[in-house]
């Protein structure tokens, strides 16, 4: 095919850092109004391509072009004056700002009149926007008081009100309900048939054959193929980026079920969630779904003691006990990997040894003092086992892909050996091949006669990996299901109160 009809092809793009190879010889294609899927495991140097492509790294060999001309920009300002913008899979609004704000920050100047900022023309532009794409949310609103899920809307409407003839989309579906999911198709459509082109990186494999025209495979930083969708299938897919057949993605074991170890009764938080009652055994993996805002996530985050309760009892191995804080929660050998990783998983600018310690310190300090030969051992046995892509335990994790952040979370929290574990949304933004190590983990937490909580919002992940499923709507339980019951139609029924 002619070199013409490609607006932007990446080719011979290599990346070097300190004691890692990130990008060997790749190279990239997208055809006008086409909707090229890019895919790899946590690791595979699809985010490094992605800051090359946007300026925020230079690349170290190779050369990209441009509807016909070199392209080399110095910074994502540059990229976006050659209409190229992108949704990014972590949340990056300013959340002191309105809505409005942060969808034309850095534009003010677009609506100056008299030397002044005229805020209800902002207003009102972000209101054509949202219309134009059925956004239901109001620009005025402060970011902070929306929903994970509305966020994660705004981030794609700032995207598109740059009018990009090339938008990357870095899982934006992570957050939104089948609803918006459905919402963020319809989108992408009108924009492709707008003759835009769209590379969409996602780590769910059905999105690709619902959505791309096309699909490229990165696997360990290196060129695998490109394929159009039509003409590979799932299993071929799988194969070409973790190099394996994954036969068996959830390897749910039968475990016998020791006593009960955790007990909720009662549970209630004002304006949130009321009379939730639960137990769950040793062995046993319990799990939670519903709806985006069901409050799913704060019933585990009450447990937990990040969020106050106003009634209710949680009992640990028949004794009452009072989780009214994160510290109190983590006494009584509770751990918790939370939903937004962002603002509560990881701090951002220190190393992946002291990111994993965190919630260990005790076991690692004599008289006040780190030993950090002891903590350097336990974090490199934990990477070893969660197969973390690190160059080093002093590597920054903010430099590591979302998926190794992700697994360094969970690993800090199974280095505190909890006999309760609650995982909220454990593999968003992971690869197949890492969500199947997680499943097999927390698989392995069963057999160790762990009490194992999982909130997630992909129904066949719940279902694969759960011994009983608890449906939650509007802050209740609203029905439980063991394991001979599961049914999706069904799960989804109660969780739509039908």
């Amino acid at each position: 095919m002619a070199e013409s009809v490609y607006v932007l092809e990446m080719d011979g793009i290599s990346k070097y850092f300190p004691g890692v190879k990130a990008l060997d010889n790749v190279r990239l294609k997208l055809r006008k109004g086409d909707v090229l899927g890019l895919i790899g495991e946590n690791g595979a140097g699809k985010s490094t391509l992605m800051k090359i492509l946007l300026g925020m790294q230079p690349p170290d060999t190779g050369k990209m072009i441009l509807k016909g001309r070199a392209f080399k920009p110095k910074s994502p300002a540059d990229a976006l004056k050659q209409w190229i913008s992108m949704i990014h899979q972590e949340i990056s609004l300013v959340h002191t700002m309105t809505v409005a704000e942060n969808v034309w920050i850095g534009r003010e100047n677009e609506f100056l009149g008299y030397g002044l900022l005229d805020k209800k023309k902002r207003t009102a532009a972000t209101r054509e926007l949202f219309d134009k794409y059925k956004i239901n949310i109001d620009p005025d609103t402060e970011v902070a008081k929306l929903s994970i899920a509305n966020m994660q809307l705004v981030e794609v409407a700032r995207a598109i009100s740059y009018n990009s003839d090339i938008i990357i989309m870095d899982e934006p579906t992570s957050a939104l309900t089948n609803t918006e999911i459905d919402m963020l198709y319809r989108i992408i459509g009108d924009l492709r048939n707008a003759g835009k082109s769209i590379i969409f990186i996602s780590h769910k494999l059905e999105e690709l054959f619902a959505i791309c025209s096309r699909v490229t495979v990165l696997r360990d930083g290196q060129y695998v193929a490109t394929s159009d969708i039509n003409d590979i299938d799932t299993e071929a897919l799988i194969k070409q980026m973790v190099g394996r057949e994954i036969t068996d993605l959830f390897p749910k074991e039968d475990v016998e079920l020791g006593d009960v170890v955790l007990e909720v009764r009662n549970l209630s938080r004002n304006g949130s969630f009321s009379d939730i009652n639960f137990s769950v055994r040793k062995g046993e993996i319990l799990g939670f779904c519903g709806l985006m805002g069901a409050q799913r996530t704060e019933i585990m985050q009450a447990i937990f003691g990040i969020d106050k309760i106003d009634s209710g009892t949680i009992i640990l191995g028949g004794r009452e006990i009072k989780n009214k804080t994160v510290k109190d929660a983590i006494g009584h050998k509770f751990a918790m990997v939370t939903e937004d990783r962002l603002r509560r998983g990881v701090i951002h600018k220190l190393p992946v040894r002291v990111n994993m310690s965190l919630a260990f310190l005790k076991k690692v300090c004599r008289f006040g003092f780190v030993k950090r030969k002891l903590e350097a051992a336990y974090c490199k046995e934990m990477v070893d086992k969660m197969q973390i892509k690190v160059s080093s335990m002093e590597q920054v994790i903010s430099s590591l892909s979302g998926g190794n952040q992700q697994k360094v979370i969970i690993g800090k929290w199974l280095l505190t050996q909890p006999d309760v574990l609650i995982l909220d949304e454990p593999t968003r933004g992971i690869d197949v091949g890492s969500k199947a190590d997680i499943y097999r983990l927390i698989g392995e937490m069963a057999k160790m006669h762990k009490a194992v909580l999982v909130v997630s919002s992909e129904l066949p992940e719940v279902m694969g990996i759960s011994d009983r499923i608890l449906v939650i709507r509007e802050g209740r339980i609203v029905a439980e299901k063991q394991r001979h019951e599961f049914a999706q139609d069904t799960l989804m029924a109660h969780a739509f109160g039908l």
